[in-house]
This record gives C-alpha cells, sequence and structure tokens, in this order.
C-alpha cells in the first residue's frame, strides 16, 4: 500500500505518518521505485496508535506501550498498565479543574473598590474562599496534536 492509501485507511494525513516513522513509532516502510510501501502491519499499528490518541496518550505513552514492555507480554497487560496510570492522572486533572471551578463561581463575590484593593485582599488572603494551587506541568493540557 502506498501512504496515501494507507492515509486514506486510518485517517491521518500523510506527514504523521512520516513523522511516526520519524520518531520511532512505526518501522520505515520498504521502498518500491522510491515510493514508501507499507503492509498489513503498519495499518494495524496506526490503527492502535490513533486509538491510543483518541483516548488521551501522549507520544511517550504510546511508545511505552510498543517498547516499553518485555517481549511477549499481551496487549491486555500493558494497556492495563498504561490506562491505570492515565486514569490516576486524569483523577488529579478533574480535582483541579474542580478546584479552579470553586474559585471562579465565588470570583467577584469580593466587594473590593478596585482591582488594587483586590490584589491586596489576595496577597493577605483576605478575598477569594479557594487558594489555587499551581497545576504541576503533567497536569496541564499542554500536548502535540498531529
Amino acid at each position: 500500500m502506498t501512504i496515501s492509501d494507507v492515509a486514506r485507511q486510518v485517517g491521518l494525513r500523510p506527514s504523521a505518518i512520516r513523522y511516526y516513522e520519524q520518531i520511532g513509532v512505526l518501522p520505515r516502510p520498504q521502498r518500491v521505485s522510491r515510493q514508501r510501501r507499507y503492509d498489513d502491519a503498519a495499518l494495524y499499528r496506526l490503527a492502535t496508535l490513533q486509538r491510543a490518541r483518541q483516548i488521551g496518550f501522549t507520544l511517550d505513552e504510546i511508545r511505552k506501550l510498543f517498547f516499553g514492555f518485555r517481549n511477549g507480554t499481551p496487549p491486555s497487560k500493558r494497556w492495563k498498565e498504561l490506562s491505570q496510570q492515565k486514569l490516576v492522572e486524569l483523577e488529579q486533572l478533574v480535582h483541579s479543574i474542580k478546584v479552579i471551578q470553586l474559585a471562579l463561581q465565588n470570583q467577584g463575590n469580593c466587594g473590593c473598590a478596585s482591582l488594587e484593593e483586590c490584589g491586596k485582599g489576595l496577597l493577605r488572603k483576605q478575598c477569594g474562599k479557594v487558594a489555587l494551587r499551581s497545576l504541576p506541568t503533567s497536569s496541564r493540557l499542554r500536548r502535540k496534536r498531529i
């Protein structure tokens, strides 16, 4: 199959497929007349990769899915272990979102006459009933999208 055929079947752009090859998540295909030719195994790997991306796994986590286990580790065990880690991360993210929601709901209830007065109250912890913690970098929704 050509890169266009594969891209059409899995719903990716050819540039994304080339990127996955470049970072080593997808093995480089054979070439026929200087064109990439993919087999069914590449198609299946891309389908798995797409599913992992759809449910929130990062490229590093996907790399671990493919290469971070001993040979012979069944897919179910790989998915289960990575899913448990992702669920913990999501629980932390949900908690952080709830804290921010509470802060937003309470914002504006201070009765301050100016923003400077607001800032003064915030510094003295007299304004805002919910203390916001800075979110850890891993919890932020910054992810490279392909």
